[in-house]
């Protein structure tokens, strides 16, 4: 199959073209820059010049396709509507190319669409005020060229995709803990948090392209209910220092980013269960806190990295003040 990709050189991006190559897929991604297409060409990949904003290299590299991958996701995350309207227009570009063709169609969304407070499945409607609500259009948008003769899915990647070289959520804690002193946890710790090895879910792309039944959603989660207490007591464990439950407020002044904060408060656990035996899918890479002992989350530019890129306004960590310790 010759797969065009959006997104191919993020976080989770190079594993998956990487995945798709070795599976003997043709894989031609979207690169908006010099680094993009280098990158790409190394994991065997053709690049192919554009942007998100750029509708119709979308719909030219869709059309030379047998399928299409889009995870490309991003802007400026104040404004949400226009994250709506340049997800949506691409979707929209992507899906008019394969219109009638019958051929795959897999978006990428996110598992925090779903209802907080209990464990979402497969099958549940998402949830319009959830703190993801701004990547539930796009979902709709490709779903609904289920109709249109495409083989459309999305895949709802749980919100740590963990691995080499991660910089999300999972840094940010480490480096909040590292200037602190202490590894924190909201409340009792007990909520919990999807996850999710970042070769799992390129394994998961791969065979939503290859088979995944149009109109399906998938999850995307290895883990569906890790506890935030559990990193937490890893995370100190691994630095030798003790671990502190914080308020909602006080996680806010120790993240240095309230947005942050609000995530790591929610309970958001999911099943991937359907997603397993519909696409005879398992994870079998390692677990988040197994990634956590054994990974590259301790070295130094993992959490310099992470204060570079969550840290409002790049702030520097000297510049983020300590907590005051809940006796």
């Amino acid at each position: 199959m010759h797969v065009f990709v959006t997104g191919g050189t993020g976080q989770t991006g190079p594993a998956v073209v990487a995945e798709l190559v070795a599976a003997g897929h043709t894989v031609t991604g979207l690169a908006r820059s010099a680094a993009a297409a280098a990158r790409l060409e190394s994991l065997g990949a053709a690049p192919y010049r554009g942007s998100l904003e750029d509708l119709d290299s979308l719909r030219s590299g869709a059309e030379a396709a047998d399928g299409v991958l889009h995870m490309a996701y991003g802007g400026d995350y104040a404004d949400p509507d226009g994250l709506i309207r340049r997800d949506c227009a691409a979707i929209e570009a992507l899906g008019q190319a394969l219109a009638g063709s019958g051929k795959p169609f897999v978006s990428t969304s996110g598992t925090l669409v779903t209802k907080a407070g209990r464990v979402s499945t497969e099958q549940d409607a998402p949830d319009p005020d959830s703190v993801a609500a701004f990547r539930i259009p796009g979902e709709q948008a490709c779903l609904r060229f289920a109709d249109r003769g495409v083989r459309a899915s999305v895949v709802r990647l749980a919100p740590t995709v963990h691995g080499p070289g991660d910089y999300g959520f999972i840094p940010a804690l480490i480096a909040a803990a590292r200037r602190s002193g202490a590894s924190a946890y909201i409340g009792d710790g007990a909520n919990r948090w999807p996850a999710i090895h970042r070769a799992d879910a390129a394994r998961l792309f791969r065979l939503a392209l290859e088979k995944a039944p149009a109109g399906s959603v998938l999850h995307g989660a290895g883990e569906g209910a890790v506890t935030i207490k559990s990193i937490a007591e890893e995370i100190a464990q691994v630095l030798g220092i003790p671990t502190a439950s914080l308020t909602l407020d006080q996680a806010a002044e120790h993240l240095g980013n309230p947005f942050l904060a609000t995530f790591f408060s929610l309970d958001v656990p999911v099943s991937s269960r359907h997603t397993q035996a519909m696409l005879g899918w398992a994870p079998t890479h390692a677990t988040l806190l197994e990634d956590l002992k054994t990974g590259d989350y301790f070295d130094p530019e993992a959490s310099k990295r992470a204060e570079e890129i969550w840290l409002p306004h790049s702030r520097h960590a000297r510049e983020v003040r300590p907590v005051e310790w809940p006796r």
